[in-house]
């Protein structure tokens, strides 16, 4: 089937509920990174793109969600755990291996994949100006990011880990970065309560102006609504709720949630800031005792006053 920007954003649309300008603007960058990649000779640059948005917004899913719609490989990556070089913790190229091994280890696929970097607001230097309240250690991670987003050929350790500077040249696996569309999220919550962030703000946040000239797509994702969490609930071909119902079918029981009970179940993911990632666990807590053992006749039921009394325990 021909990929068009519209049918990748009615995929997207399938797995994920609203943040509709996020989609779209999803859909046109996965559409030219894939029509790029198919035309390399043509001189196109990539877009990569920054989602912000808070936890359990979405931001993941749509990113699993294009890479699956392209047929490319993912790979994820926390900054948090992310360090410049002479400090402990993760290299900046281990998300690379992570992507060459998704890929089965195939670079050349790999090298059209998606390097998927959460987090990212976590790295911003404390001012906008150099000064003895920077997070040296949070800018030194983003200049070696925007060696690998905006282009490089990369030894990347086979084993992962530190790379060594005695080590054999056959222990590395080289890949070059031109082509990889570099995806970064973060809540950035000092910006949460603007409708439109702009570069500005981000870089007013601590982003270094070099890295965000290299992610030319900014795609702010809204706070679900009470009801967007109950479409997250029910509307999706594989929702959560569905799945529940189909295995207390398998079971010999059926399983009914009142609206009324999904409104109570929204409104306990908003009040504890859980988002849309949560909600497996909230409807495993509230069915434990029926999945224990689940009922040899008649339907199950659930309520408001069920799920508040369970909620209330929690």
């Amino acid at each position: 089937m021909e990929l068009t920007p519209k049918i990748i954003y009615d995929k997207l649309s399938e797995d994920v509920i609203g943040q509709e300008n996020a989609k779209k603007l999803l859909s046109v960058a996965g559409y030219n990174h894939f029509i790029r990649c198919m035309n390399l000779d043509k001189g196109i640059e990539k877009s990569n793109l920054i989602l912000i948005g808070p936890t359990g917004c979405g931001k993941t899913l749509l990113m699993k969600s294009l890479a699956k719609i392209l047929k490319i490989p993912y790979a994820i990556s926390d900054a948090t755990t992310l360090t410049q070089a002479g400090y402990v913790g993760e290299d900046v190229q281990n998300c690379l291996l992570r992507l060459i091994q998704n890929a089965n280890m195939n670079v050349e696929l790999a090298e059209r994949g998606i390097c998927y970097i959460d987090e990212i607001d976590k790295l911003g230097r404390k001012s906008e100006s150099p000064s003895i309240t920077r997070d040296v250690s949070g800018e030194g991670v983003q200049q070696s990011l925007l060696k690998l987003i905006e282009g490089d050929i990369v030894n990347v350790p086979a084993t992962g880990g530190r790379k060594r500077p005695t080590a054999e040249l056959d222990n590395y696996i080289t890949i070059d970065t031109s082509n990889i569309l570099f995806i970064c999220s973060g809540s950035f919550e000092d910006l949460g309560y603007k409708d439109k962030v702009t570069t500005d703000d981000l870089k007013k946040f601590g982003m270094m102006p070099e890295l965000l000239g290299r992610l030319p797509v900014v795609a702010k994702l809204d706070d679900l609504s009470v009801e967007d969490i109950i479409r997250i609930l029910t509307e999706p071909k594989n929702s959560i709720v569905t799945q529940y119902k189909k295995l207390f079918e398998l079971n010999g029981s059926k399983l009914y949630i009142q609206k009324t009970a999904l409104v109570s179940i929204a409104e306990y993911a908003i009040e504890k800031r859980i988002g849309a990632r949560g909600l497996r666990s909230i409807l495993e807590t509230i069915l434990l005792d029926f999945m224990f053992e689940f009922p040899e006749d008649g339907d199950t039921i659930i309520g408001p006053e069920y799920v508040y009394d369970i909620l209330v325990g929690i």
